[in-house]
């Protein structure tokens, strides 16, 4: 009857291997924890040296791989410290041997005359015929050298007047860049009722020198009115806004006002 009252009674006969579960789950998790009993005390020191030495090899072999791979770095960095010491080297030897050569001397670059005359300027002629007027006077009033001077000099006139006339020429039909610009305008009409394809054609007879008309389109104001927004190129020297309003603005019939939408030069 006892036997029988035990086994239904919840008595908790194996306790101390919860425990000893308990604590070995805790030593994997935060490490070994201390405790009072010898067993514990035993089982601790005999897996402890074990695990420490196996660290300790394992640190031990890397700390070599480490070393190894250091010293095949500094090999390395030597290796490139001789090459570009030895560079160095010969560089400086060819400097040294090398010298340099000698700037040549600078020539007078004289200026553009015509071939086989010499010509002078209208400005440096009156001290030029100073030495001729100096030897009329030492040898008998005789002109040696004026004629000649006199001839020069016109000659070199003629060539310059020559050359300045090619180059207006040259200059005068090269043409010249034309300012343009590009202009979006909204002609508005008078009421809802206004004939806006009779409006456009109106603004399209506008003929000027320098004016192109573009594409056009209808643009909703609101209680059933349009605009009438046109584009076109004008050339800035031939035609000015205000003129361009002023003719467009002539069709009383139609138009109402002219505003510039855009302005933008070309």
């Amino acid at each position: 009857m006892a036997v029988d009252y035990f086994l239904h009674e919840k008595i908790w006969f194996e306790k101390y291997k919860y425990d000893d579960a308990e604590r070995r789950y805790y030593e994997q998790m935060n490490g070994p924890v201390s405790s009072s009993s010898q067993q514990q005390s035993a089982s601790t020191t005999s897996s402890g040296p074990a695990g420490d030495q196996n660290e300790l090899l394992s640190r031990i072999s890397h700390l070599e791989v480490e070393n190894q791979n250091l010293r095949s770095v500094v090999a390395d960095l030597q290796m490139a410290i001789f090459k570009l010491e030895s560079r160095l080297n010969a560089l400086e030897k060819s400097s040294t041997s090398h010298q340099p050569s000698p700037v040549p001397p600078t020539q007078k670059v004289e200026p553009f005359s015509v071939p086989s005359k010499k010509v002078e300027l209208p400005s440096a002629s009156p001290a030029k015929k100073t030495e001729p007027a100096a030897a009329e006077e030492d040898d008998d009033d005789i002109d040696l050298f004026g004629s000649d001077d006199e001839e020069e000099d016109q000659e070199a006139a003629k060539v310059r007047e020559e050359r300045l006339r090619q180059y207006a020429e040259k200059k005068a039909k090269k043409p010249g860049l034309i300012a343009k610009s590009s202009i979006l305008l909204d002609v508005k009409p008078w009421d809802d009722e206004t004939d806006m394809a009779k409006m456009e054609e109106c603004v399209r007879s506008i003929h000027m020198d320098g004016l192109v008309w573009g594409a056009s389109k209808l643009v909703p104001v609101g209680y059933g009115i349009k605009k009438l927004q046109i584009q076109c190129v004008v050339e800035d020297d031939k035609v000015g806004t205000d003129i361009l309003e002023e003719e467009i603005t002539k069709f009383e019939d139609y138009v109402q006002s002219v505003d510039i939408a855009a302005f933008n030069k070309i």
